[in-house]
């Protein structure tokens, strides 16, 4: 495995960028959910808390995840991937329910960021062939 040793390809440094951006919009999300839960006057608890704790848990996740891409390893790559292929069926079902206008620029985020960390100069910069 060689890694490439020149200074971060654009392709890297802006699937980083974007996956740290969508942490902080999670990590916002997250905020905005635990203040609905605990201002709710009616809501069952548990359910509401679990969501909240999975979209923390999102958030941290970007945010490791753009970081360890941030420094080259290979192992982020992967869990990023996931991460943005989730977008799409979130999209989907947005689309679906009348929210086309979020649910397009998700789907097309997802599938931007994705084409980010499989391209060539990124490859090269995370030791890839």
């Amino acid at each position: 495995m060689t890694i490439d040793s020149d200074p971060i390809p654009a392709t890297l440094r802006w699937a980083v960028r974007l996956l740290r951006a969508e942490a902080v919009a999670v990590g916002l999300v997250a905020a905005w959910l635990l203040w609905a839960d605990l201002t709710a006057t009616s809501t069952d608890l548990p359910s509401a808390l679990l969501v909240t704790a999975f979209a923390a848990v999102s958030a941290a996740g970007l945010w490791v995840v753009g970081g360890v891409l941030a420094q080259r390893k290979p192992t982020g790559r992967a869990p990023a991937i996931v991460l943005q292929s989730l977008l799409l069926p979130i999209g989907w079902f947005m689309i679906q329910g009348g929210l086309a206008w979020l649910g397009v620029p998700l789907m097309a985020l997802g599938l931007g960021v994705i084409a980010l960390l499989v391209s060539t100069p990124t490859n090269r910069a995370l030791g890839f062939g």
